[in-house]
């Protein structure tokens, strides 16, 4: 577990994904350490960490309660974690999709890969990958407009490129969008169906224990 030193002990950088990045604290001001804060009515006392990634230069900043040798509690931004409501095939490429940020292609690649795995849990096993998510709007699956962002992404780059030799290649930015575009569309197909039911159980078991 990370907790405030001079360096900050991640998996991967929230920022570029690299795998064990190297994050080494900022001085801030004249303070070499962490720096206490509480709210308004002199509570919730906190104690921050700026970090630097030495890879893309990201900052992270990270903080714990109390005492500034406890375990980090909060980070910031929120390390990406893909939930366990999405299929274990679609899930891994994701996950290596978010990992691989640092590599846009690749990983404009593998959300690909995601999506399509995704089309296939739910049945759409052939054509293209954009006939599939417009059979997919049109049987009210998805929504148009998540359809229309499916187009407007680059979710199909390696096609395109194949189409066009002077289509350029996806930078970090396409990368990020196809990746927005995947969690969403992991979040609307899986995750929020699981919360739902999870939510009527617990609304069932609450119900019967009152009767």
């Amino acid at each position: 577990m990370a907790v405030l030193a001079q360096q900050l002990i991640l998996d991967r950088c929230p920022h570029c994904g690299v795998d064990a990045p190297t994050l080494n604290g900022l001085i801030i001001g004249n303070t070499n350490g962490p720096i206490d804060t509480r709210d308004i009515t002199g509570n919730n006392l906190r104690f921050w960490r700026v970090y630097k990634c030495a890879r893309c230069g990201g900052l992270v900043t990270a903080a714990t309660p109390n005492n500034a040798a406890q375990s980090v509690t909060e980070i910031y931004p929120v390390p990406v974690v893909v939930d366990d409501a999405i299929p274990s095939t679609a899930k891994v490429y994701l996950s290596q999709a978010i990992n691989s940020i640092n590599a846009p292609a690749g990983a404009v690649m593998l959300c690909a890969s995601s999506v399509d795995s995704m089309l296939k849990e739910k049945g759409y096993l052939k054509g293209s990958l954009y006939s599939r998510i417009d059979q997919a709007a049109k049987d009210h699956l998805i929504t148009e407009a998540m359809k229309e962002w499916a187009h407007e992404v680059r979710l199909d780059a390696n096609d395109q490129r194949h189409a066009d030799q002077n289509a350029s290649l996806p930078d970090t930015a396409d990368a990020q969008r196809v990746i927005k575009f995947t969690q969403a569309l992991g979040e609307f197909l899986f995750v929020l169906p699981a919360r739902i039911e999870r939510g009527k159980a617990d609304a069932l078991s609450s119900v019967s224990k009152t009767s």
